[in-house]
């Protein structure tokens, strides 16, 4: 029993010898390579540039204050749609205490200069009523009182300026109004907050930012190496990074003439009109890409550029075609490539086979074995 189960215990590690050394003789053996089939396929071919950018509406107006002082009152905040000459804001003026000074000292010489007029005039009007002065010598004393007067209301109209910035005779200049009709897409001032006039040295505090938000454009960057390939009137279609699954159509309308380094490369300002459809809303300062259409061809027949093979020169193209068992070098000629796709002109019919890209996992399924 015991020679038995001896025999038995060899005869068990001879088969697992001679099964561990086929094992390893089937990994160690090469496999034969295998392919994917690839044929011509219908594809829309479509040659693009891409320029990053943002959307901007075409004209942004900033309301500056034309006098200084303390905003008193807000009428509008950002995304408020406003009218042209609408009021945004109130502004209470500070004034300054020399020119009140002397608008103040102005109204009381003109007071006292009225004063004397109507003297002179009190005096003389009772002689000239009998006769003792001439009229013309009265004449003159009623238009020095009439002057006096006049400049006593000019005196008090000028102070009223300087100290409230409005007059009786006017409206003034602190009410800020909206100069053209759109949306409020910036309010930077609070109430309470100081302003400065716009003038020759100094631009002025913005009061609020105004734009047409129904006539927008891409504006963004091109490579020096892509510019010499647009041109005015390409189509653009624009991808906005915040809204999924939307495309605009824009058109290309303006291309800068000298370009601008940054970071060590030469870039050309582009511009787009944006065709907005009704329901459409997009908001300024949208990142965006901006895909310039450089030529299209449409339903042609194509193979994956990846297959395709080129001489030394680059002037001639080549394909493996299934001959039986092996695969034969042919030539073809071709067109337009979007970098994917290359659109393929004569060489290849339809339902040829051609050697696609080799296949690593021998599970898979649809090949053609070398």
């Amino acid at each position: 029993m015991k020679k038995i189960l001896k025999y038995l215990l060899f005869i068990g590690l001879a088969v697992l010898f001679i099964w561990t050394l086929y094992f390893l003789y089937q990994k160690s053996a090469s496999r034969p390579d295998e392919f994917k089939v690839e044929k011509l396929t219908r594809n829309n071919v479509v040659k693009k540039t891409v320029a990053n950018g943002k959307m901007v509406p075409r004209k942004e107006i900033m309301i500056k204050p034309v006098v200084s002082g303390i905003i008193a009152e807000l009428y509008v905040e950002a995304g408020d749609e406003v009218k042209r000459d609408q009021p945004l804001a109130k502004i209470k003026i500070v004034p300054d205490m020399l020119s009140l000074s002397n608008a103040e000292n102005r109204v009381r010489n003109a007071e006292i200069a009225r004063e004397n007029a109507r003297l002179n005039y009190d005096r003389n009007k009772p002689l000239a009523d009998k006769g003792v002065i001439s009229a013309a010598e009265m004449q003159g004393f009623d238009v020095a009182l009439k002057n006096a007067d006049q400049e006593v209301a000019a005196a008090k109209e000028a102070l009223q300026v300087v100290r409230d910035g409005i007059s009786r005779s006017s409206a003034g200049n602190t009410i800020v109004r909206s100069t053209i009709d759109g949306m409020v897409l910036d309010v930077p001032v609070k109430e309470g907050n100081s302003v400065i006039e716009r003038n020759n040295f100094n631009e002025g505090t913005t009061i609020a930012a105004i734009a047409d938000m129904n006539d927008l454009i891409f504006q963004g960057k091109v490579d020096e190496s892509e510019v010499g390939k647009v041109k005015l009137g390409m189509p653009v279609v624009l991808t906005v990074g915040a809204i999924e699954n939307a495309r605009w159509d824009a058109d290309l309308e303006y291309i800068a003439p000298k370009g601008v380094e940054e970071n060590g490369a030469i870039q050309f300002e582009i511009r787009a009109a944006v065709k907005l459809k009704d329901g459409q809303t997009l908001r300024s300062g949208y990142s965006a890409n901006a895909d310039i259409v450089l030529e299209q061809r449409d339903s042609v027949y194509t193979v994956p550029e990846s297959i395709v093979e080129f001489n030394d020169k680059g002037d001639s193209a080549f394909v493996q075609v299934k001959n039986g068992e092996e695969w034969k070098k042919t030539y073809i000629r071709t067109g337009l490539s979007d970098g994917i796709n290359l659109e393929v002109l004569e060489g290849v019919s339809p339902g040829t086979e051609l050697k696609g890209a080799k296949i690593e996992d021998k599970e898979s399924v649809g090949v053609t074995v070398n």
